[in-house]
């Protein structure tokens, strides 16, 4: 019978990564957003950076609502496993760097207070891009959403991770106004400079008082450095917490999997220091964009194409999707000729390799990233990866199929026609969208046809910019006929039989 893990320390160790290093005496970081891919990713790369060089850097974690993880973590000393798999081999980790954990949903005040502590130098987000409550069509603060409102208003404890941040960062401002850095980890254009958009649009609607003492501070002591995130963390199953036991002989009930694979690219503009994340793996540049737009178009806006057509097609999983030809030749030829020319790629990629090593990332069968994980959240996920490259083509006269692809079997997953059924894991995807596509859906005479895709569009899912392209709107709608007649398979084939076609179809 394996021990619990808070015993983990005085196991008798069956392998070497039974070694652990003690946590941190102090918390230097707070971090929004406790899930599996924070603590795959940011949580392994301080542990990495604290085994080269000591400092105070534990991290306070802070989930939103769910008790889960927190709970989890706490019976087990902070303590949790880290299971890397590959179909070659499986390695367990355990990071040991949180000093605590939140929820922000029970603990408010608590969250407020971690934020404006004095030894918080860094206060990072994995929220997903939905967590932002900005909206789609501007790309401004949702300044209408009620949450939004309410935390504006102040007449209960913030909601929102920007209200949560902005009352925090006051907080601080009027204990002690100690410089803090506040770091992005989500797959956000300009995560540090959107960011830093949405708490100053907060500020800005605060009360005149509150306003002008909070703005200047702000300007003057906070910074928010633009970053890349890279690492496939799929969904805790058993088959990870029975890996756990076998290679460390402990029961760990939050074990988070992860692909060996893991980058992370930051500016160095942090105000009040930080760990030697260097040491742990971490890319320091001037120019986080050309790398965040890689990894956002050709990892992820590929991964959503993947991963709609893998539901659609009934594959449960993305290895299991992207075996399928069909699929990896739409993926193929999304990210070749459609997202890639819309690239200016670092100098320091080598882009046949890291390519290669997409398709190699994407068919980890032992990892099982699920369609339906992936497809989740795609009306805020979208307009981050197809609005731009799509536009780049059209605008020279070219129709970007795949991307047109991309965007109906989206729209076959999350609002499918009355009578057409997606199937289980494309009607297992969560979105925030639904009900408002599902509305749209509804409306008779816009349930099919160009007018359909024309009025999602109209409706800002993905901004304004492919309003004004007819033509996308109609090879958007002929994809959608195809899916919903035929398959995935023969859409897919049907983008790929015109990109032979000198201009637009």
């Amino acid at each position: 019978m394996p021990h619990s893990l808070p015993r983990l320390r005085r196991a008798t160790a069956p392998a070497a990564a039974l070694t652990l290093p003690h946590p941190p005496a102090e918390t230097g970081i707070v971090h929004l957003g406790l899930g599996n891919f924070h603590r795959a990713h940011q949580a392994v790369h301080t542990a990495a950076a604290l085994r080269h060089t000591d400092g105070p850097w534990g991290i306070l974690g802070v989930a939103s609502r769910s008790a889960t993880v927190v709970r989890a973590m706490r019976d087990q000393d902070m303590a949790y496993a880290v299971v890397e798999i590959s179909p070659d081999d499986t390695r367990v980790t355990v990071p040991a760097v949180h000093t605590g954990a939140l929820v922000a949903a029970e603990q408010p005040d608590d969250v407020l207070d971690a934020l404006a502590a004095p030894a918080t130098a860094v206060i990072t987000l994995t929220v997903t891009e939905h967590g932002y409550t900005f909206s789609p069509r501007t790309g401004g603060l949702d300044l209408d959403a009620p949450a939004v409102q309410a935390d504006l208003r102040g007449d209960a404890p913030p909601r929102t991770t920007i209200g949560q941040l902005v009352r925090g960062l006051q907080r601080r401002r009027l204990s002690h106004a100690r410089p803090v850095t506040v770091l992005s980890c989500d797959n956000l254009v300009g995560n540090g400079t959107q960011t830093r958009r949405l708490v100053h649009e907060f500020t800005q609607a605060l009360p005149a008082a509150e306003r002008d003492d909070l703005a200047p501070w702000l300007q003057s002591a906070v910074t928010f450095p633009n970053s890349m995130v890279d690492r496939i963390v799929p969904a805790t199953t058993d088959a990870y917490r029975e890996a756990v036991a076998a290679h460390l002989g402990v029961r760990d009930t939050v074990p988070v999997p992860a692909e060996p694979f893991s980058m992370w690219v930051m500016e160095d503009r942090f105000a009040a220091g930080r760990p030697r994340w260097e040491t742990g793996g971490a890319l320091f540049t001037d120019d986080v964009e050309p790398y965040e737009l890689l990894k956002l178009r050709l990892l992820n806006g590929t991964h959503s194409l993947i991963a709609y057509l893998g539901a659609l097609d009934g594959r449960e999983t993305i290895p299991d999707a992207t075996a399928q030809p069909f699929i990896a030749e739409a993926a193929r030829a999304v990210l070749h000729d459609e997202y890639l020319p819309t690239l200016t790629v670092p100098a320091d990629i080598d882009l046949d390799h890291y390519t290669g090593q997409l398709f190699d990332r994407w068919a980890n069968t032992a990892l099982g990233h699920r369609t339906r994980q992936v497809g989740s959240d795609g009306s805020v996920k979208l307009r981050q990866r197809v609005p731009e490259p799509a536009l780049f083509h059209l605008r020279a006269g070219r129709m970007p199929h795949h991307l047109a692809l991309t965007l109906a079997a989206y729209l076959c997953c999350v609002a499918p026609r009355p009578g057409f059924s997606p199937g289980p894991h494309a009607t297992a995807m969560a979105d925030p969208a639904r009900e408002t596509l599902a509305t749209i859906t509804g409306r008779g005479a816009t349930s099919s046809g160009p007018s359909f895709v024309e009025a999602v569009l109209d409706s800002g899912l993905l901004g304004d910019g492919l309003t004004g392209h007819p033509d996308f709107t109609t090879r958007v709608s002929e994809l959608i006929d195809l899916i919903v007649r035929h398959g995935p398979a023969a859409a897919a084939a049907d983008a790929a039989g015109a990109l032979q076609a000198p201009a637009h179809r």
